[in-house]
């Protein structure tokens, strides 16, 4: 059974929805040799890789299986930044905090992205505890009750 898990489906007809060039891409087949059962797994952690390569231009991506998860981690380096992690998942996988928090303790922190039916990516940052957000961009501290208006009693 490990054999046939091991190879690499070629045929159109299991992958209906797949573009035919994804199917030949050699990134793709080496996703499809990580043995990981789900094909939509697959299509998912493909995308993310796409994505990070391409457009958020991210280097040294490689990608290995989360046996807790049976899913795909992508491992990478943000435009000469520290070593990254992203958890990419089928939008209707669910996971749970027990899982999430196994891959944590290895990785320290990662993104996980969520990638919908439409081919749609949601990143979200994922650390191991609490970590204080940035300040929005627009807002800008304006004192305690500067602006508020009163309203008069009558």
């Amino acid at each position: 059974m490990a054999d046939e898990a091991a190879n690499v489906p070629t045929d159109s007809s299991v992958y209906k929805d797949v573009p035919n060039w994804i199917l030949q891409h050699p990134k793709f087949l080496e996703l499809t040799r990580l043995d990981v059962g789900d094909r939509a797994q697959v299509h998912a952690a493909f995308l993310v890789y796409m994505d990070l390569i391409e457009v958020r231009q991210w280097t040294c991506v490689s990608s290995f299986t989360v046996p807790e998860l049976d899913a795909v981690l992508l491992q990478g380096c943000e435009k000469q930044k520290e070593t990254q992690y992203v958890l990419a998942l089928p939008a209707h996988r669910k996971v749970c905090h027990r899982d999430v928090r196994s891959v944590l303790r290895k990785c320290g922190h990662m993104l996980l992205c969520a990638v919908a039916s439409d081919s749609t990516l949601v990143y979200q940052r994922l650390t191991s505890g609490l970590v204080t957000p940035d300040p929005p961009v627009d807002i800008k501290d304006q004192g305690r009750r500067q602006h508020r208006k009163r309203r008069k009693q009558t």
